[in-house]
């Protein structure tokens, strides 16, 4: 599976209200638009996207990101260690 997949249907990016709280607090984030600030994430050149499963990992500035491939879900992020 290539990234094209995720970056075709990234306007499909979605999360939980859980999500959003769980995301804030791995990523000591600032932000309510915790959505469009992992689009952009995802969206950087620079970013590594792969597949794993049922789920898409994208790796960049330290973090990374996972989503439900099927849905779309921005499921969790966490800073890597």
């Amino acid at each position: 599976m290539n990234k094209e997949v995720l970056l075709t249907n990234i306007y499909k990016l979605h999360t939980t209200k859980m999500g959003i709280d769980r995301i804030k607090k791995n990523l000591k984030l600032d932000t309510n638009d915790v959505v469009k600030y992992c689009e952009n994430k995802i969206l950087d050149n620079n970013c590594n996207i792969y597949k794993k499963g049922k789920n898409w990992y994208c790796e960049i500035d330290n973090i990374i990101i996972t989503i439900n491939s099927y849905s779309y879900t921005i499921i969790t992020a966490h800073i890597i260690k």
